[in-house]
């Protein structure tokens, strides 16, 4: 990524015309090959920005970025303040806090809130078509199994069916019933677990990270 800080003015010609006058502002050349312009007073957003496929042409005072479709941002450097160059690497992404993974972990720990007397017998419990994510019992000792969504949709209860068909046809663990558990559940998949029998319980993930949190307190 390059930075470059400078007083310069920026027009646009394309569908529509945009000028931008001479203030110092901040220009970013990204490597996908973008160039964007900001100022200091408004957060992410760019005031201009040309987006990839586009190619930088840099002249004495100035840099033209050209688009396929033609259009141009040319930029006229008055005075150029910081320029420099940094190899930033392959970016992992944005881990949302709260996946699945954590809720998972969350629920398993503290079984009671799907209800007096449950208990826990497995975490990702190994079936042929892929693991159930909590396998459990009720407090009357009856086979229960969870998935776990942090959104649910229909595509997540029609997995829980699957399971539920399968763990179903071992004796020693039917009958299966299941829960589709998730922070938020869509109307159309409510309607399709209770036709098929599956209970929906909604996660308070604030909830049980504070459960968590009290395990930790002596008094």
């Amino acid at each position: 990524m390059r930075l470059v800080i400078a007083r310069c003015s920026v027009d646009y010609a394309g569908r529509l015309s945009a000028h931008l006058p001479s203030a110092t502002r901040l220009i970013l050349v990204k490597a996908d090959g973008s160039v964007s312009i900001h100022a200091d007073d408004r957060a992410y957003k760019p005031l201009n920005w040309m987006s990839p496929p586009c190619s930088l042409k840099e002249g004495d005072g100035s840099w033209t970025v050209l688009n396929k479709a033609g259009e141009k941002l040319i930029i006229t450097l008055e005075e150029v303040l910081h320029d420099s160059s940094h190899e930033l690497g392959v970016d992992p992404g944005l881990i949302k806090d709260g996946v699945e993974a954590h809720l998972q972990e969350l629920l398993a720990d503290r079984m009671e809130v799907l209800g007096a007397g449950w208990s826990l017998v497995r975490r990702e419990y190994p079936t042929a078509i892929g693991p159930v994510d909590i396998l459990c019992r009720d407090e009357a000792g009856g086979t229960v199994a969870v998935e776990i969504k942090r959104r649910g949709e229909i595509d997540g209860v029609e997995q829980l069916t699957r399971y539920l068909e399968l763990l179903n046809r071992d004796p020693l663990l039917a009958p299966v019933k299941g829960i589709f558990a998730a922070q938020e559940i869509k109307p159309q998949a409510r309607v399709l677990a209770t036709d098929r029998g599956i209970d929906c319980v909604v996660l308070d993930y604030d909830a049980l990270r504070g459960i968590e949190d009290d395990k930790l307190k002596l008094f």
